[in-house]
């Protein structure tokens, strides 16, 4: 097949996540499977207007606050027509595919933002959010989709999408590297959290809690692993929380030293509003460390609550400091957690992922050729 990959953002753009990461694990199996893939994302100052990642041809265009007018005109210029299958990751805004190409689209939706943009950006920009959001069912009423959680499936369902035409297929993680290491002891108190720092990510409410662990005489450290918008705001919370001993923030740092943080914290902590799938849950469950999370769309659907670790309500923060406080004082209860965390997390690799995501991928393109 000649596949054209439709997200805003490629595995080099500085603001990649874990949609990116999901996406790219794809395509690059893809091409491993002999098929040609084109990805085309929007453009940064300094990196290259094309090249190759993993035998991915990605292609940048565009602003990213433009990148979802100009798209059209730029993949009509790459022979549309050419194309068995355009993948588009619905991971910001849709770029609404289906209107402008008669080239079967398969979605793959990691999450909907719905009324969570209204607590992330202005009333204005959420508006127009929800605005694009309304549209999906109507624009991709004959396309097929994949949500990576069940959570995400629901939401499709309840807007109005038929359950039949969307398969679930959780995202994977790389096992052989992130792994469990008897050598790396986890450091008492530790907390970790890993992600962007934005506000619906729910940092603060950590930060908030951590003061309720010290005021009850608990030491616990928390290092943050990230950049974002929020980054300001959190710093001077700190301050406000007078944590600024007890808080690091990290910023971005390499795959090597992620690792190293997961496997020596001794909870990670992701208390966020939604997510699609809990990514980070996992590879911090691989390397042993059990989670303690927001009961939250995604992260409801990657930790097992009582087992992997615990689930709280969000934006609870009493809530919060109990379930990392249970944890923080009882060896045995992390222990617990940790063995029951790592089969667990070990189930999901992203050659699992790949093989089941190419089925779904195929089917989409022969049942369009052969229709």
């Amino acid at each position: 097949m000649k596949i054209l990959a439709l997200n805003w953002r490629d595995p080099h753009n500085p603001e990649a996540g874990g949609a990116e990461i999901h996406l790219h694990e794809i395509l690059k199996r893809a091409v491993k499977a002999g098929h040609e893939v084109i990805h085309v994302s929007h453009a940064v100052q300094w990196l290259p207007e094309k090249e190759v990642i993993d035998g991915v041809q990605i292609h940048r265009h565009g602003k990213w606050y433009s990148y979802n007018y100009t798209l059209k005109n730029y993949c009509r210029s790459l022979d549309l027509g050419s194309f068995d299958l355009i993948v588009e990751d619905i991971c910001k805004v849709p770029v609404f595919s289906p209107l402008w190409s008669n080239t079967p689209v398969l979605a793959i939706v990691p999450h909907l933002f719905g009324t969570t943009a209204f607590r992330e950006v202005s009333a204005a920009k959420a508006i127009y959010v929800n605005a694009l959001e309304a549209m999906i069912p109507r624009v991709y009423s004959r396309s097929k989709f994949v949500a990576i959680s069940d959570s995400t499936k629901h939401d499709l369902v309840r807007r109005g999408i038929e359950a039949d035409r969307i398969s679930v297929i959780p995202c994977g993680i790389d096992t052989d590297f992130y792994k469990y290491n008897p050598e790396v002891k986890p450091e008492a108190g530790r907390l970790l959290f890993v992600g962007r720092l934005k506000k619906y990510k729910g940092v603060q409410h950590l930060l908030e809690a951590m003061k309720l662990l010290q005021q009850r005489n608990i030491e616990v450290k928390l290092t943050v692993i990230g950049q974002g918008d929020y980054s300001r705001t959190l710093k001077l919370l700190v301050g406000k929380l007078n944590l600024q001993d007890s808080v690091a923030f990290e910023g971005f740092v390499s795959q090597e030293e992620k690792l190293l943080w997961l496997q020596k914290a001794w909870v990670a902590v992701f208390p966020s509003a939604k997510e699609g799938w809990g990514l980070t849950v996992i590879e911090a469950n691989c390397c042993g460390t059990p989670v303690v999370a927001s009961n939250s769309d995604g992260l409801r659907d990657s930790v097992i609550d009582g087992k992997t670790g615990i689930l709280v309500k969000h934006r609870d923060q009493v809530a919060l400091a109990d379930a990392l406080e249970s944890i923080l004082t009882s060896l045995g209860k992390r222990k617990e957690f940790s063995q029951n965390a790592i089969p667990w997390a070990g189930s999901f690799n992203w050659d699992q992922t790949g093989s089941r995501m190419l089925e779904v991928m195929e089917q989409v393109a022969e049942s369009a050729s052969g229709s």
